[in-house]
């Protein structure tokens, strides 16, 4: 999806997913994960929650950079794409370790490499 407001730099930058290297720090401070659910404006989080039972669950781990949602299902900007993303964060919920982190890794390591998500 095409975003008009971003410059040539600002492109590239999103298009090999540089624009998430800030993250860096956020991790090194505790305030993020490599791996968890991916953390939403707050504005939605409340309005989610309303409508999605369940929703807060998702807050029980740390936010994390990539997920097993992100790797999975497509961007999603309506309830019902919400609903199926928070499906797969509580299979990671459920079944999150070493092996399914390494697995979420190695999945955003190929997309980005390829140059998909964008």
């Amino acid at each position: 999806m095409a975003d008009p407001r971003l410059r040539p730099l600002g492109a590239l930058m999103r298009r090999f997913h540089v624009d998430e290297l800030p993250q860096s720090l956020n991790i090194l401070r505790g305030e993020l994960s490599l791996v968890g659910p991916r953390p939403e404006q707050p504005r939605y989080v409340a309005e989610l929650a309303e409508k999605i039972p369940f929703y807060d669950v998702r807050h029980l781990v740390l936010p994390g950079v990539t997920g097993w949602a992100q790797v999975k299902f497509h961007y999603g900007a309506s309830v019902e794409d919400a609903l199926e993303k928070l499906q797969y964060e509580f299979f990671y919920l459920r079944h999150q370790g070493p092996v399914l982190d390494a697995r979420i890794v190695a999945r955003t390591v190929k997309a980005m490499v390829r140059a998909y998500g964008r």
